[in-house]
């Protein structure tokens, strides 16, 4: 699928344009203030959501969703400095180089932005108290590093003065959200595998009578943030000189949009290596573009322009005929001077001769040989502006050749071998005039024969000239072959020239015991030696081109079913099939179609990753083999309870094909008669995290899983009280 008209594809998806945010008034305070109900931050590397627990408005429930990134930025028009957070980031195209956000990869680690970020959320919330008077259930993520716990409390406590603070594990709470009990204040007793596609990491956490089994998790540093990238990679080693900038952003919504998981990859990519497959397939992403301003021409301005060209060709014409009418003035103007200088010749020798040098001329015979030139020139020129063809030209005479040197003086000897070597570059001239003839007449006889031939027997012309263009093509594609093969040093074609060098390159002349004894290589001290690379130097493919041209032009000139499709220029500048389906090409003024993606293999490449990182270059376990990792640490009765419910969550869990090659994945890993229940999705990934904590903080049992201020003076900002949602490390 290549040429000027493009991809038939009508699918054709636009990349988002940047919205402008809208702004958001902040919430009222008044129903929640002096109540204590519980304030819910989950605190997500792309996204921060926060909101209370409780509320007779279900419009409050809903939490607040904002990218968790700030900038300073210092606005030009008043000069003023600023402090944008969320969406508002994206609005202003000098703040995006500014932009940060609390977390790198998967630890949290700049403060100074969470802080922020806290602040603009308490805003947004109504709270309008110098403290925040509302316990608070915050996530961190599984195995978090003490230092990043520890800033993380003294913020909340010394800054916020907050009463309380329980961290939990935001896939845990969402497995919760999904299988909490129907009783309210029941114990949460669930099994389940939950497995959790975060920004930046997976998890699996194996959870046993509602208790997650921290000791056996894993975590794998791979994301929707790396595949984001290693997408956004794949389109510029695809598009090396795409017309626009390919974003993040725009990289992170094709990830979405488009990119699923294959259930077997090796069959999928041989399903995708039949062109006709990948086309079916792909999906177009079309970027902005801009058409270029054409100005349209008046016909009047047509004929102007046309009438400028036909004077500008006239003059050159008019030059060019004054410089020859100049030129020919200035022979005659030479001529008649030599005919002068030749009749005012003197009778003393010694004054002629040096008269003679004086204008340039040696003696009588080179100011005669100058006369005849410009006499013949002359002559020439008068007769091509007569009828446009050239005079025959004279054989001269070399009168002194047949003449014995014995009677000739010094003079005539020396103009004896002078005429000699004119007689010989004549003679030699007309053979190569003759030997030129002769290739002229046995060319017209061929092309003759060859008409003869195709008049009366085309059919059997067409097909011999095919065969001749056949095998010239397939000689100059094998010499391409050889050369390809001889510019690696290890191709056996490479191998047998060196050896061959070798054998060529021996000096025969010094025997083999004293080459033994470490005589001395005497290889190029004879100037025949070097020979040898004439012996084996490349052939040059100029003379089959142009036989292969001639053949070309013929069969294309009365051939009816050859065109220029056939010729050879057309078939070795095709691509093949797999590679046009693959990346369409445009014609170069179709500014639409080069501003287009088409998304192909890249649609299961990258999700492929979270099983096999290497892909990527990243040296760690796949999803499958963590998995397997995982299950291998329980018994076969822990193991079935886990697999009965396998749970999977976060927003790179909403790709297509997922629970599927989930479910193929652990199926071969499991005995067979053990019972593997279907994979669940979260009823909705992105909030059911925030949703169970929401859940989970209206409970009794949310009262004693908090660290007091009273416990955080004691313990420090590490420690932490330890529950069925929380973090193992470091907790009492």
């Amino acid at each position: 699928m290549s040429g000027s008209a493009g991809p038939s594809t009508p699918n054709v998806c636009h990349a988002p344009l940047p919205v402008l945010p809208t702004y958001t008034p902040p919430d009222s305070y008044d129903p929640i203030r002096g109540t204590h109900s519980p304030l819910i931050i989950d605190n997500g590397a792309s996204t921060l959501r926060f909101g209370f627990s409780t509320s007779n408005s279900k419009a409050v429930l809903t939490p607040h969703s904002v990218p968790n990134v700030i900038a300073r930025f210092k606005e030009r028009k008043y000069n003023q400095p600023l402090l944008l957070f969320g969406e508002c980031v994206d609005a202003e195209s000098g703040a995006k180089g500014q932009a940060k956000t609390p977390w790198e990869g998967d630890v949290l680690l700049n403060f100074d932005a969470l802080e922020h970020g806290l602040d603009c959320a308490f805003i947004q919330l109504g709270i309008d108290t110098s403290s925040v008077e509302h316990p608070v259930l915050m996530t961190e993520r599984l195995g978090s590093p003490l230092h990043s716990r520890t800033l993380t409390s003294e913020l909340m406590f010394e800054q916020y003065s907050v009463p309380t603070l329980a961290y939990c594990i935001g896939s845990v709470m969402s497995f919760y959200q999904n299988n909490r009990p129907s009783v309210p204040n029941a114990p949460f007793t669930q099994d389940g595998l939950v497995i959790s596609f975060n920004m930046a990491s997976t998890s699996v956490i194996p959870i046993l009578s509602g208790r997650g089994i921290l000791s056996q998790a894993k975590r794998i540093p791979w994301g929707a943030q790396q595949s984001t990238e290693y997408l956004l990679k794949l389109i510029q080693l695809k598009y090396h000189s795409f017309p626009t900038r390919v974003t993040s952003t725009q990289a992170a919504w094709m990830l979405h949009n488009f990119c699923e998981f294959a259930t077997d990859y090796p069959s999928t990519l041989r399903f995708l290596k039949i062109p006709a497959n990948m086309r079916a397939s792909e999906r177009i992403v079309q970027f902005p573009f801009a058409l270029p301003v054409v100005g349209e021409k008046t016909e009047e301005e047509l004929a102007r322009i046309a009438e400028k060209r036909k004077e500008q060709g006239k003059k050159l014409q008019e030059m060019a005929a004054k410089n020859r009418m100049d030129k020919l003035m200035q022979k005659e103007t030479d001529l008649q001077y030599l005919l002068n200088l030749k009749e005012g010749r003197s009778e003393n020798k010694r004054e002629w001769t040096n008269t003679l040098q004086s204008e340039g001329f040696d003696d009588d015979a080179a100011l005669q040989e100058t006369i005849k030139k410009l006499e013949h020139d002359l002559k020439r020129t008068r007769k091509k502006d007569v009828d446009g063809t050239d005079e025959p030209v004279e054989e001269p005479t070399f009168n002194l050749v047949d003449v014995p040197d014995a009677e000739l003086d010094d003079e005539g000897i020396k103009e004896k071998k002078k005429q000699k070597l004119m007689k010989a570059g004549w003679e030699a001239r007309a053979r190569a005039r003759r030997e030129k003839e002769k290739e002229r007449e046995e060319k017209e006889a061929g092309e003759k024969r060859d008409e003869e031939e195709r008049e009366n027997n085309f059919e059997e012309w067409a097909s011999r000239l095919r065969k001749e263009q056949e095998a010239l093509m397939n000689k100059m594609k094998e010499r391409g072959r050889r050369k390809a093969a001889l510019a690696d040093r290890k191709s056996a074609a490479a191998q047998a020239r060196m050896k061959n060098i070798a054998s060529l390159a021996a000096d025969d002349r010094v025997s083999k015991k004293k080459r033994k004894a470490g005589a001395e290589d005497m290889f190029g001290a004879d100037d025949e030696d070097w020979a040898i690379y004439r012996k084996i130097r490349r052939r040059r493919t100029k003379e089959d081109y142009n036989q292969l041209q001639i053949i070309e032009s013929k069969l294309l000139q009365y051939d009816p079913t050859f065109t220029t499709q056939h010729t050879h220029a057309s078939l070795s500048s095709q691509r093949s099939a797999l590679l046009s389906a693959f990346r369409p090409q445009y014609e170069e003024g179709d500014i639409a179609g080069n501003s287009r993606i088409h998304l192909n293999t890249e649609r299961w490449r990258v999700c492929e990753t979270y099983f096999s990182p290497g892909m990527a270059g990243v040296d760690s376990a796949g999803v499958g083999e963590v998995l397997q990792s995982v299950l291998a640490r329980f018994t076969e009765a822990e193991k079935a309870r886990l697999v009965k419910n396998v749970f999977i969550t976060g927003g790179s869990s909403q790709f297509p094909g997922l629970r599927e090659r989930i479910y193929a994945t652990l199926r071969p890993i499991l005995p067979p008669e053990m019972h593997l229940g279907e994979v669940v999705r979260a009823a909705d990934p992105s909030l059911d995290a925030w949703r169970g904590m929401a859940a989970f903080a209206n409970t009794e049992e949310f009262n004693w899983v908090g660290v007091t201020r009273e416990e955080y003076d004691e313990w420090g900002g590490e420690r932490i009280k330890r529950w069925w949602g929380g973090n193992w490390n470091s907790t009492v």
